[in-house]
């Protein structure tokens, strides 16, 4: 397991997503979701004030509400660190320091905590000054509100550049990086330089739609599969001969093994450099045993080796 600094905790191999909450699962299924993740030993629930107002009749902070709920019913927040963030709420986009303060607040409200263990910024705000963002992120460490500081959808230049403002300002540094990745979106991460920024400041990365939206779990294998499906859009760009071949390549090793293709494709990205454990949600308690053996897969170096090769091949 990874430890995460300044939290000073190890973090299971596998972060429940939360954006399911409160939007595809009832807050039931939510909650026996939440309650099967933390009983294998899961301690990571990563969420965003935004979740989910993009569906019809939300405004955000569905999930936050949802998962708050459900700490205060368990009596479970001993077990587990809450991740969620800022900029992207209708009501508080961006980040300015006004904003990042008004967003952590209602966030916290929401979740029923005096402080956040991890706090995103969720998309770079190019708007505001760098230097006005890393110093309100800074302000609420040290108003106790957040324990630590992440970075989401950030270039590697603009990741430095906070580096550098934080090491010039003594402001709290960022420990945490939360990218698109995948089997089969992997340029992002690899060539864009995200990978190499990670490990120059051993920051703990957190990788999301680390199922490509359901397409790593093998559930898209004809064009009658993907029609009408609620993800269709999202799933498209990886619906090529390319990408059915890395789904092959994991029925294969998923075979051998006796697991489900999810559960290779989450094994993979825990050997992937700087990889502390990727993010997956589970609509339903049934979808969350293929997600968790992936903490228990050991996938061997010629199992690496032919996955590392075919999903090379996607976008090539």
């Amino acid at each position: 397991m990874t430890r995460l600094r300044t939290v000073d905790q190890e973090i299971f191999p596998l972060v429940l997503g939360g954006n399911t909450f409160g939007w595809t699962s009832d807050e039931r299924t939510s909650d026996q979701v939440l309650d099967a993740y933390v009983d294998a030993g899961g301690n990571l629930i990563d969420t965003a004030d935004v979740y989910s107002a993009w569906a019809p009749g939300h405004s955000g902070g569905e999930s936050e509400i949802v998962l708050g709920r459900w700490l205060a019913r368990s009596g479970r927040r001993d077990q587990v660190l809450v991740a969620t963030k800022v900029s992207q709420h209708p009501q508080y986009p961006g980040l300015s320091a006004k904003n990042v303060e008004a967003a952590a607040d209602e966030s916290l409200l929401r979740l029923g905590l005096d402080v956040i263990d991890l706090y995103y910024a969720h998309f770079d705000d190019k708007d505001t000054p760098l230097e006005e963002t890393a110093a309100a992120f800074d302000h609420l460490v040290k108003e106790g509100k957040v324990r630590a500081i992440g970075l989401s959808n950030y270039s590697s230049d603009r990741i430095r550049e906070w580096f550098s403002i934080a090491r010039r300002d003594g402001l709290a540094l960022p420990v945490a990086l939360e990218p698109q990745y995948n089997l089969v979106y992997r340029r992002s991460y690899e060539k864009d330089g995200l990978m190499q920024v990670a490990q120059e400041e051993d920051l703990c990365v957190f990788p999301y739609f680390a199922l490509a939206s359901g397409f790593l779990t093998g559930k898209y294998r004809t064009e009658d599969d993907l029609k009408g499906r609620q993800r269709e859009g999202m799933v498209r760009d990886f619906f090529t001969r390319a990408g059915l071949d890395v789904v092959s390549a994991m029925d294969s090793i998923a075979k051998a093994h006796g697991v489900e293709p999810a559960t290779v494709a989450l094994a993979w990205l825990n050997r992937r450099p700087q990889i502390a454990a990727p993010i997956a949600s589970a609509r339903t308690p049934a979808q969350l045993p293929a997600l968790l053996a992936a903490a228990k897969l050991e996938l061997g170096d010629d199992e690496m080796s032919t996955l590392d090769e075919v999903s090379a091949r996607v976008g090539a």
